[in-house]
């Protein structure tokens, strides 16, 4: 709704903020309401309690639900085609089982790690941990180690991967609401995820295998091994999920450089280049090149339209979720909280940076969802980051990076997460707690950590 003047000054309209976000909470957490209902019904109240006209309401609704809608589902709907097609014909074993001859069985930990941080780019968390478990389990089992220091690393790649880059819902919406460049957040996102993931996960694991020596489980993934009757070569692999990130780079590498004169911006080739670099271009190409690749000689066109079709239904409510966020984001912003949070904060002195991170680490730890923590932080924080004058193209991202930190962190018994890997694990409560807790919080403060350091030299 444009041209909305705000009826209320700061101080209610931050009570309202905190009532709203009270409201979902309670709904989310107390009376188990789905999060896109959740989300929708705080958006109508939040929108009438900060004196929206009844009149534009609606529109006010559409317009955040819309503008998020447009790009996040695009690009996950893509991505998750990628990653399905990955899974069905095998992709995530050869890719781990090269790894593992090239580091050697005495780092096959590192190995299953680094094939789930590439796996990791187009496949969603559960999705890539369930396809990779029965790889972890084999693995374990041949080399008699302790499964947590295989699975560990395995399930921590897939979360800092979840969190930190895009396609995936979170770090798109986060990307959208504040207006930092996607290719920048995809390149930052990966470079931050690598260090984060090592240390975070991959040494934490090491020690964690060691700590507390669980057998494999039995009766979770048969007999742990993973058949396919024809693999694709590892080059394949390679060369579908490194190609969007190639694309993508040079869009921003092509932008930047136009940005500076370097290069002249309005060249066809340039333009050429810049389009097909921009994320939906790049993962749509992508998607393609892998329906060609990977059928070839083992389904039929009918059999990959069913398969990238059945990628789509697991992840509907991932994005309608989001795009419940959105509208919340959007409800925030016209009706002025938005506003008030960003003179809050710059009367506090804290840096908008800082609050990303710990707004989102809160909604983390009180709903459990990473994706609504995401969505809701970033629109709360959206108004904070316009009205900072001074904020460069890598600071946005390294804010989307603070959030989806934030969001990661403290995963307890409220997150689907948390029961997901414990369950596979066959760990108890108070094991899980000890070890994916700890893990997902290392995750977290390292990652902002990281992020907020390179903000201060940047």
């Amino acid at each position: 709704m444009e041209n909305f003047e705000p009826v209320y000054g700061t101080g209610p309209l931050l009570g309202i903020a905190a009532g709203a976000i009270a409201l979902l909470l309670f709904l989310i957490i107390r009376l188990r309401l789905h999060a896109f209902v959740a989300l929708i019904l705080v958006s109508v109240l939040t929108a009438l309690a900060t004196g929206i006209p009844a009149s534009g309401v609606v529109p006010t609704l559409l317009y955040g639900f819309g503008d998020t809608l447009a790009s996040v589902a695009l690009l996950v709907g893509l991505g998750v085609m990628i990653g399905r097609l990955l899974e069905i014909t095998g992709g995530a074993a050869v890719l781990a089982g090269a790894l593992i001859r090239l580091f050697g069985e005495s780092r096959a930990p590192l190995a299953l790690g680094v094939a789930s941080l590439l796996f990791g780019f187009p496949i969603f968390f559960d999705v890539g941990l369930v396809v990779m478990l029965p790889i972890v389990f084999s693995v374990a089992r041949r080399l008699s180690g302790p499964v947590l220091m295989y699975a560990l690393p395995t399930a921590g790649a897939f979360a800092v991967m979840h969190a930190f880059v895009p396609p995936h819902p979170g770090p798109v919406t986060a990307a959208i609401e504040i207006g930092a460049d996607m290719g920048l957040v995809l390149l930052v996102g990966a470079v931050l995820a690598v260090p984060t993931w090592y240390l975070a996960s991959y040494l934490y694991g090491l020690w964690a295998g060691k700590r507390w020596e669980l057998p494999v489980p039995d009766d979770i993934m048969s007999d742990g091994t993973v058949k396919h009757d024809d693999p694709p070569k590892l080059f394949t692999v390679l060369s579908i999920l490194l190609l969007p990130m190639l694309l993508i780079f040079v869009n921003t590498g092509l932008s930047t450089l136009a940005a500076t004169g370097t290069v002249n911006g309005d060249a066809g080739w340039v333009q050429a280049a810049q389009l097909l670099g921009e994320t939906p271009i790049a993962l749509l190409i992508a998607v393609l090149f892998a329906m060609v690749v990977l059928s070839r000689g083992r389904f039929t066109r009918q059999r990959v339209e069913e398969i990238v079709g059945g990628a789509l239904g697991p992840v509907c409510a991932i994005i309608l979720i989001t795009g419940a966020g959105g509208m919340f984001g959007g409800v925030l912003e016209v009706s002025g909280i938005g506003g008030a949070l960003a003179e809050s904060l710059e009367s506090t002195g804290l840096p908008v940076i800082v609050a990303a991170f710990f707004i989102a680490l809160a909604l983390r730890v009180a709903q459990g969802s990473a994706t609504v923590a995401l969505t809701t932080a970033a629109g709360l924080i959206a108004p904070a980051v316009a009205a900072s004058p001074g904020l460069s193209s890598i600071d946005l991202a390294l804010i989307v990076i603070a959030i989806a930190s934030g969001a990661t962190a403290l995963s307890h018994v409220n997150d689907s997460g948390f029961w997901l890997v414990g369950s596979f694990l066959g760990m108890d409560v108070k094991t899980t707690l000890k070890t994916w807790t700890v893990m997902e919080t290392l995750i977290g403060f390292i990652g902002f950590g990281l992020a907020f350091g390179l903000s201060l030299v940047l």
